[in-house]
C-alpha cells in the first residue's frame, strides 16, 4: 500500500523478514525499507504472534537466523525477576471518557438477507470486541455473536446465528469507512463516532 503497509499489521512481520532475508534479490533496485518500518514503529502491538514476528525484523534477522544461534554463549543471561514484560498501558482507576461507536452487520450472501444496524457507548480505548459484546447484552436477539480464540486473539465465527465457513468460503470481514481493517476484533480501538461494519463476505 502507498502508507508502506505490507497487507495488513498482521502479515507486516513475516512480510519484513522475507523481504530483509531476500533484499540481495531485489538487486538492481534496492528495496527501501525505512516506509515500512515507520508503520511497525507507529502500531502498537498487543498480540504475542504479532510481536514474535515482528520482533526478529526489528532486529534485522528473520527466523532462518534461529538455525545458526549460539546458545551456549547465553546461557547464563537470564531475564531479572519481577522486571514488568511492558510498560504500564494507562493509569489505573482514572475515568475514560465515554465515546459512542456506530455498529451494523449486514448479511446479502446467504440465505434471509439482514441489515442491523445500532450505536453503543462505551469507554475511550475499549476494543472492537468490547463493542460487539455491549451491543449484544443491549439487543441479544439482534447482535449476538460467537468468537474463537486463535494465537491471534479472538476470531468472530458467528454473527446473527450466521457462521462463517471455511466450505463455503465465507468470513466476517469487519469495515471501517469502506476498508478492511488493519487489526482483529481484539486488539482494533474505534474511535467516538466511527462506524464499524460487520459484513459477512466470500474470498
Amino acid at each position: 500500500k502507498g502508507n508502506g503497509m505490507i497487507g495488513n499489521i498482521y502479515s507486516m512481520g513475516l512480510a519484513l523478514q522475507a523481504l530483509e532475508a531476500t533484499r540481495k534479490f531485489y538487486s538492481p533496485r534496492e528495496w527501501d525499507c525505512a516506509q515500512a518500518f515507520s508503520v511497525v514503529y507507529a502500531h502498537d502491538y498487543q498480540q504475542p504472534m504479532a510481536i514474535a514476528q515482528v520482533l526478529p525484523a526489528l532486529v534485522g534477522r528473520s527466523y532462518l537466523d534461529a538455525a545458526g544461534l549460539d546458545c551456549a554463549a547465553t546461557r547464563d543471561v537470564s531475564p531479572s525477576r519481577g522486571s514488568p514484560l511492558s510498560p504500564m498501558l494507562g493509569t489505573q482507576g482514572v475515568p475514560r471518557a465515554p465515546i459512542q461507536v456506530h455498529y451494523s452487520i449486514t448479511n446479502k450472501l446467504q440465505g434471509k438477507h439482514f441489515h442491523y444496524s445500532t450505536s453503543v457507548t462505551v469507554p475511550s480505548g475499549s476494543t472492537l470486541l468490547q463493542v460487539m459484546e455491549v451491543a449484544a447484552e443491549e439487543n441479544p436477539q439482534t447482535f449476538s455473536f460467537q468468537t474463537e480464540q486463535t494465537s491471534w486473539g479472538p476470531y468472530v465465527t458467528s454473527i446473527h446465528g450466521l457462521a462463517a465457513s471455511t466450505d463455503d468460503r465465507t468470513y466476517w470481514q469487519f469495515l471501517s469507512a469502506g476498508d478492511a481493517l488493519d487489526e482483529g476484533v481484539g486488539s482494533y480501538k474505534p474511535q467516538d463516532g466511527e462506524h464499524i461494519q460487520a459484513v459477512f463476505s466470500t474470498y
